[in-house]
């Protein structure tokens, strides 16, 4: 069993040293077991793999509600099955929708690089299909901005 330090820990989670206290301090985690002697925090085996769940979470952009949601239905185990793959369905279709997001920006400036390099290398053939192209992303550009 290992009993690791909260560096130890951050190390292991991806997580920072005051992120791994307000999991603690929020009811995320924990308590975490104190060293007798030092008073200072312990993290086993099963809080670390607590803490990467939790990391996975949030660099999915889920919040702290949903984590507690997920964490309680997660003790629940699979009596909670069916809540836990809505909650994560819900973040995954929001994701899509950022990825589609972030494509079309990623569209949008390619198009413009293009452009200004058809414009650097003045050449007018270049120029005037990457400006077709930024026309084109444009309405796309409206559509994801205005979602």
């Amino acid at each position: 069993m290992t009993a690791l330090s909260i560096q130890g820990a951050a190390l292991r989670s991806g997580l920072t040293e005051p992120t791994l206290r307000y999991y603690e301090e929020v009811g995320l985690i924990g308590p975490i077991a104190r060293d007798p002697t030092s008073g200072h925090r312990r993290y086993c085996d099963q809080d670390i793999d607590t803490l990467q769940v939790l990391a996975c979470l949030r660099a999915m952009g889920v919040g702290i509600e949903d984590m507690r949601t997920y964490q309680a239905n997660r003790a629940l185990g699979h009596t909670r099955s069916g809540d836990q793959r809505d909650l994560l369905l819900r973040h995954g279709e929001r994701i899509e929708t950022e990825i589609e997001t972030l494509q079309v920006h990623l569209d949008y400036l390619r198009a413009k690089a293009a452009l200004w390099d058809a414009r650097d290398r003045q050449d007018k053939q270049a120029e005037s299909e990457a400006n077709e192209q930024v026309r084109a992303i444009i309405p796309r550009l409206q559509e994801v901005v205005w979602r």
